[in-house]
């Protein structure tokens, strides 16, 4: 066959095979981010609003999810890219062999132990018997109800937990289908401006927590170094602007969460949006994770370079 048609061919399959891959999402890829419904997740939010990732050629999906559980068996099956979610059910789904890494921390603290009013429930000791809702057991709020239960000679055996839509808790716990409920913010806030009472934060239970982080499929980081690498920018921009603009950041929240934006603005001051892997956070997840082990959530503990992305 003449050199030149064959030179022809290898062209023409050349542009097919280019534009398969970009049909097939190739070089244009959409990025699934997945997310629970708090302001936990705020930086998200931020720069979504502030169009800072189309500014920087990232085309997004963002996916909301009712606990950091579902969210995990999404990122698990390859529907997720990215998630914003509790460091509880990442620890969880890395103990099960999930190839994801945590590349950032999101927030510390952020979450509370809330009764009704009437509810009789001053203390601890208060909650045996009672109905109690959480996110879900794969939930840090339902591992922090566990620890705080064990610190004060008790166990989640002795309370009526049910899994609950975090959206859907204060409604229950006013119309008194639930006792209480330990859940994160804004809705610890919320419940509180409705006339609910604290029992306990989750900076009392164990202080300076991590929480939410920000945890990545391996398939996305090995396969888009750079977006990942851009994603991160822009997390730690939107969290800055965050910290140094707390009240303008809370009018950017989305509307199925803020639904009063003044009781935002206190809700994202109650807690700390930090970003980055420094060694003082590795630590504190590390501290958690053994915590964890201690008390059965894990089965063993997990390794470092398990948890954490190295950012090579």
């Amino acid at each position: 066959m003449d050199n030149k048609i064959i030179a022809i061919i290898v062209a023409v399959i050349a542009v097919l095979a280019i534009g398969g891959y970009f049909l097939m999402g190739g070089g244009s890829d959409e990025v699934t981010i997945g997310y629970l419904p708090s302001d936990h997740d705020a930086a998200l939010f931020v720069a979504d609003a502030q169009g800072k990732f189309s500014e920087n050629g990232i085309n997004t999906k963002l996916v909301q999810f009712n606990n950091g559980g579902d969210l995990m068996t999404a990122m698990a099956s390859g529907d997720v890219d990215i998630g914003y979610v509790g460091i509880t059910p990442v620890l969880s789904s890395i103990e099960k062999g999930v190839p994801v890494k945590v590349i950032s921390a999101a927030q510390t603290e952020g979450s509370g132990i809330v009764v009704a009013k009437d509810s009789g429930i001053t203390s601890v000791s208060d909650l045996e018997g009672k109905k109690i809702a959480t996110p879900g057991e794969a939930s840090i709020q339902h591992m922090l109800l566990t620890y705080f239960l064990d610190q004060n000679g008790m166990s989640i055996d002795d309370v009526k937990v049910s899994a609950m839509k975090v959206p859907s808790m204060n409604d229950a716990l006013k119309t008194n289908k639930i006792d209480g409920m330990i859940t994160f913010e804004p809705y610890v806030s919320i419940a509180k401006e409705n006339g609910a009472v604290e029992l306990a934060n989750s900076r009392d239970i164990l202080p300076n927590h991590p929480c939410c982080v920000v945890a990545a499929s391996d398939d996305f980081i090995e396969n888009h170094p750079n977006e990942t690498q851009t994603i991160l920018e822009i997390h730690k921009n939107a969290t800055d602007f965050i910290n140094n603009n707390t009240d303008e950041a809370a009018g950017l929240l989305p509307d199925n969460i803020v639904t009063d934006v003044e009781v935002e603005k206190k809700s994202l001051s109650s807690f700390s949006l930090i970003s980055g892997l420094d060694d003082s956070f590795k630590k504190d997840v590390m501290d958690f994770m053994n915590l964890e082990v201690d008390l059965g959530v894990l089965k063993k503990p997990i390794s470092e370079d398990k948890i954490f992305w190295d950012g090579s």
